[in-house]
Parts: C-alpha cells; structure tokens; sequence
C-alpha cells in the first residue's frame, strides 16, 4: 500500500444506493468511489487531502446534482501553506445496496 491509499475504501467501480425517499440511484466510477468513502467516514466526513483524487469538487457537484446532501464545512489550516480546506460531510440518509470493486 502506498501513501495515497486507504486501508478501508476498496476501489468502487460501481454502487447502487436506496436513499430514504425510497429512490434507488447508480453511480460508476469515480463518482462511486467518492460515495463509498463519504459512506465510510461517516460523520467525520472526508478532507481531500487524505483521500486524494483528481476532482473532489467534480463529484461532490455531480452528486448534489442527484440529490445527495452533502455539507462542505471550511476549516483551517496552518503550516508553511496557511489556508483553509473543504471537509465534505454526507448528511443524506442511505443505504448501500450493492458494490462492485476493483
């Protein structure tokens, strides 16, 4: 395992997922991936710099954009690089029903 892997997360292809309204949604690649990690970290939720990919931002849009609630919450950081970061929060309610990994 290198530095940007994460012990928990397999590599989703694909996750078929039933949020509470009963609607039953599929998402593949990527998009799955970032879903199944927000799944997983729970309320804790997920810092990009600890799960590192390509376009955090692209699939959090592309998400909401399916209906799922996810909370951006900005905190800050210090260092060499003072700043802040974005910490993304699944604060929809669902359930996970099935998964494909790599």
């Amino acid at each position: 395992m290198n530095n940007f892997s994460h012990p928990i997360s397999p590599k989703v292809t694909r996750l078929t997922v039933r949020l509470s309204d009963g609607r039953i949604l599929r998402f593949s690649g990527r998009i799955a991936w970032a879903l199944n990690a927000l799944i997983e970290a729970g309320p804790r939720g997920v810092v990009p710099i600890d799960r590192p990919a390509p376009r955090w931002s692209q699939y959090i849009m592309s998400l909401r954009r399916k209906g799922i609630a996810i909370e951006t919450i900005t905190e800050s950081h210090g260092g060499p690089f003072k700043g802040s970061h974005g910490r993304y929060v699944l604060t929809t309610e669902l359930v996970r029903l099935e998964m494909t990994a790599a």
